[in-house]
């Protein structure tokens, strides 16, 4: 778990609500939610070994039986909107439900953070922020689809104010309305998202109502006035860091929104759709049809049941920006575990120690960092560019063994390129390791909503009548903790291998080109896979 989460957990400890729980959860140096310390059944390195093995075997299977990627330009599709309970759900007034409760627990964690009570035990927002909503969703997005972009408060209330100001200005749009640099790309969510990690892992008041409030608000105030000089749309594909972190996992998930109608898309200020590319969970297209109504006698909305990870199969171009979210994400949620290893402990004893670098740290703590939120904020600094120098190193040797085989086109196989173009294979990585780093505390310390959800603001109230709800650590072992996090890891790095290779093959015109590329891809993925095994496993056999 995250430092944040395990502050909740550890104050809710402490004031008596975690009784049965806190035995059964891991202390400061067991943080990855696993539960309390047992023995292997094999030695880790026979996990490890197998593994891996898995991981490599998959990837003969793979180039032994897909040997074509034609089959996945156009994959099976069902739209949930033929039948009646699929058009119940996505009715607008079952939309607008959905949102005035978005809406609604917004304003709640806001006002829970600036008046109620300050003990992250007793009130709703850390428990519901750090857990909830960044781990939950997380989850959500990644299995069934792009849900945040359904309740995104920012959005919505935007959304709201550009329909009054229509009303009493029908002549203007609200904002500037500049075009949206291209260049531009998604680094300013990548840099608001550099912000929201460092409060996750290292400032050490993130788990005080009120300092989240603030914090909410101040992300509020960026994301409008983003919004109010590029566009809502415009700024949502690029600056706002959750909608383009959830929008990013949700590609992999099990459901789609399709947008079938040209007139739309030609007019979309996205540079895909008016490129006449298939329109999937574009939700500027989406909202317009409100306009349009039905086309040709057909609905042009479709919500869509799909395999999943064929939405990270798109043709569409992917940039240098969304590269280094990507490599962002995997490396934070890495870093997170590494942080409760006995291997950053050393690390950060070294650091702490060396001489020529205690003048520097004392100067920080002097100005009110303390020594931990210095080393912390040095190592989210240094993991994201020690993972985006291993990956362009893959990269690299992607290039030069596609180049071995191939040298008909060779100014194509460029490192950039190629890192770029099998980047979102890493999605599945990062996926994964979310899933195994937090499954345990997600089911656990997650219960803590029930009673809070009778008490937000902790004044002692009781609306739901859950108030005296008692966790139940048993509703999740540490034994099918570790292989649900282990089986986690390897399918997420198989699917990666798969996804890799349909790639080469769409991108390389001599099969035993994209084959080769994959090799140095296939390395990368076995170590990924004994790296974050070993990260995973150190709570529980160290």
């Amino acid at each position: 778990m995250s430092p944040a989460l395990a502050r909740v957990v550890r104050m809710a400890g402490s004031a008596g609500l975690l009784s049965l729980l806190w035995p059964a959860l891991p202390g400061s140096a067991h943080a990855h939610g696993f539960g309390k310390r047992f023995d292997l059944p094999i030695p880790l390195d026979f996990y490890l070994l197998g593994a891996a093995a898995t991981v490599a075997l998959s990837f003969a299977l793979v180039a032994f039986f897909v040997r074509s990627e034609s089959r996945l330009n156009s994959y099976p599709r069902l739209n949930l909107l033929r039948w009646r309970a699929g058009r119940f759900l996505a009715h607008p007034a079952m939309l607008m439900a959905t949102r005035l409760a978005s809406v609604g627990v917004f304003s709640l964690l806001l006002a829970a953070g600036l008046y109620g009570l300050q003990n992250p035990a007793r009130n709703i927002v850390p428990t519901f922020v750090w857990i909830i909503w960044w781990t939950g969703l997380a989850y959500v997005s990644a299995l069934f689809g792009d849900l945040w972009a359904l309740i995104n408060p920012w959005k919505i209330l935007f959304g709201w104010a550009e329909s009054v100001y229509r009303l009493t200005v029908p002549t203007s749009e609200l904002g500037l309305r500049l075009p949206y640099p291209r260049w531009l790309g998604v680094w300013p969510a990548f840099a608001l998202f550099v912000v929201f990690v460092w409060g996750e892992l290292v400032w050490e008041n993130n788990a005080i109502p009120g300092n989240l409030a603030l914090a909410i608000i101040a992300y509020s105030c960026v994301t409008w006035i983003g919004m109010f000089v590029f566009g809502r749309h415009a700024w949502l594909r690029g600056g706002e860091a959750f909608s383009v972190a959830f929008g990013l996992l949700a590609r992999f998930s099990a459901s789609e929104i399709r947008v079938a109608a040209s007139s739309l898309c030609q007019r979309c200020s996205a540079e895909r759709c008016r490129r006449g590319e298939d329109c999937v969970d574009c939700y500027e297209c989406l909202s317009a049809t409100r306009a349009l109504g039905r086309h040709d006698g057909s609905d042009v909305r479709e919500w869509n049941l799909r395999p999943f990870g064929v939405g990270l199969l798109a043709d569409s171009e992917t940039s240098t920006s969304q590269m280094a979210f990507v490599v962002l994400m995997l490396a934070t949620v890495s870093f997170d575990g590494f942080m409760a290893t006995p291997l950053w402990n050393e690390a950060f004893d070294t650091i702490t120690s060396t001489r020529t670098l205690m003048p520097f740290l004392h100067k920080l703590n002097m100005m009110g960092m303390s020594v931990d939120s210095i080393v912390s904020t040095i190592g989210l600094i240094l993991a994201p560019l020690v993972f985006l120098a291993v990956y362009l190193a893959f990269s690299f040797f992607m290039t030069l063994a596609a180049r071995s085989s191939d040298r008909g086109s060779p100014s194509y196989y460029t490192t950039a390129k190629m890192a770029r173009d099998f980047v979102l294979c890493l999605i599945p990585i990062a996926i994964a390791y979310h899933l195994a780093h937090y499954i345990s505390f997600l089911f656990i310390a997650g219960q803590l909503i029930i009673p809070l959800a009778s008490d937000p603001f902790g004044f002692g109230w009781n609306l739901l009548g859950t108030a005296d709800y008692r966790i139940d650590p048993g509703i999740l072992g540490a034994r099918f903790a570790w292989y649900a996090s282990v089986s986690f890891v390897v399918v997420g790095h198989v699917i990666a291998v798969y996804l890799g290779h349909i790639l080469a093959l769409r991108g390389f015109e001599r099969r035993r080109s994209a084959l080769n590329s994959q090799l140095p891809m296939l390395a990368l993925m076995v170590f990924y896979t004994f790296a974050g095994l070993w990260i995973l496993a150190q709570p529980i056999v160290e």
